[in-house]
């Protein structure tokens, strides 16, 4: 994984190939999930139960986006609030690659702004 999102201790980056296995992962990454780089080279669908699982074979097969947020209690009892934002990527000929999950710890409170399009002159 390149050199800048190695230092980000807030974002977990977990890249996927077409078929669910994990080609690459930020530091961060391997810190939050079970087995750390140890699970490069093997399948997604190993490591989640169901729902889940169904839900990654349909992002898989659709080339689809999935959005969420979650709320998470550590282990030391305090709580972290995630976005997790699973978007396809594809390879430099079209085709589709794969999926990059990007797990982003974010404040339970935080503005919210709509931008609005500058008048034309």
């Amino acid at each position: 994984m390149d050199q800048y999102f190695e230092g980000l201790n807030n974002i977990a980056i977990t890249v996927c190939d077409a078929e669910g296995n994990v080609l690459d992962m930020n530091q961060h990454s391997a810190d939050v999930n079970s087995h750390g780089h140890k699970i490069i080279g093997n399948n997604l669908m190993d490591c989640h139960p169901e729902p889940a699982k169904t839900k990654l074979k349909g992002l898989l097969a659709n080339h689809e986006l999935n959005a969420y947020t979650i709320e998470k209690t550590l282990a030391d009892g305090s709580k972290v609030k995630k976005l997790i934002y699973q978007t396809p990527w594809w390879q430099a000929d079209g085709q589709f690659g794969g999926l990059i999950e990007y797990s982003i710890e974010i404040p339970f409170e935080m503005p919210h702004f709509v931008r609005q399009p500058k008048p034309q002159a």
